[in-house]
């Protein structure tokens, strides 16, 4: 690496921007730290030894490298705005999460004010980044990504998608879209489990022994949504039949079966689609906006 590349900027001190300058400064890298509320830098700045930055001027003049871990990208416009004029001959790397389209604005601006901008989404394990699962997409310049690619090393394996801004979101928000349904349905099967009487962790093993087969379904699935999506109208009907055991399963107990009712409510609009339309409608096609399958 260059001089300039033993040293980095990470402005917000969130879980995720902490665990990213521990990630650094374990990896012998130099870190400028900067956040709205002080106390979480002076925090790093005691813990790895990372240096203080006074303000959002003083983060950027210190590096050319500029990470952002912030909540959305309207963060970023209100911490770089007031300073924009000093953005230009610098690399902002922002790795915070929002939509494909806030990303694309966000990196038009960078670029509007002299500066190189990458775009990215951190795959982790909580905000554990050095978990053997943990990743980042990047998407952006690859030249720029490619020129500091070394020195972001140290926060994760790196999977870079194309020269899109958007892109690293596109990715990343389609992941989240599986994740958080499925954090709410394993808290509604452990609640259905615990007011039932019986021991959660007794049962977490077949959840995940159960979860061997996701990558079975995630693959066959992907073909049938390439080729327009699954559908049969009496498999259908199961799902359909299945949602409602679920639903009398919770509500037996007491547990909130809102997303049982969700899904159900899928299969039945398929079901109805597909009777109308007299051919079987997939979820995937009426999820993508179509009424029937091509």
């Amino acid at each position: 690496m260059s001089e300039q590349q033993h040293s980095v900027t990470v402005v917000g001190l969130g879980p995720m921007g902490k665990s990213m300058v521990r990630a650094f400064r374990k990896a012998g890298v130099e870190v400028t730290v900067w956040n709205r509320s002080a106390g979480k830098a002076d925090e790093m700045v005691a813990e790895v030894g990372a240096q203080k930055a006074a303000s959002p001027a003083d983060a950027i003049a210190a590096n050319q490298v500029i990470v952002l871990s912030l909540t959305h990208y309207a963060a970023m416009y209100d911490v770089l705005g007031p300073v924009a004029d000093q953005l230009k001959g610098k690399v902002v790397f922002n790795l915070s999460s929002d939509s494909p389209e806030q990303a694309r604005a966000g990196g038009a601006w960078i670029r509007s004010h002299g500066a190189e901008f990458v775009s990215g989404g951190v795959m982790s394990a909580g905000d554990d980044i050095e978990h053997p699962a943990s990743y980042i997409f990047y998407s952006g310049a690859r030249e720029v990504f490619d020129a500091h690619a070394t020195l972001l090393r140290p926060l994760s394996p790196q999977e870079y998608l194309g020269a899109d801004d958007g892109l690293a979101q596109v990715f990343y928000q389609g992941l989240l879209t599986i994740f958080h349904p499925w954090l709410l349905a394993f808290d509604q099967a452990t609640a259905m489990i615990a007011r039932s009487g019986h021991d959660i962790a007794r049962f977490v093993p077949f959840a995940v022994r159960s979860s061997a087969a996701f990558p079975y379904f995630m693959e066959q699935f992907s073909v049938a949504n390439q080729a327009g999506g699954w559908a049969d109208l009496a498999s259908l009907k199961m799902m359909d039949a299945g949602a409602q055991h679920i639903i009398d399963a919770s509500a037996e107990v007491g547990v909130d079966a809102t997303l049982s009712r969700t899904a159900q409510a899928f299969w039945r609009r398929a079901i109805a689609a597909s009777e109308a339309a007299g051919t079987a409608v997939s979820t995937f096609t009426l999820m993508r906006g179509e009424s029937a399958r091509a």
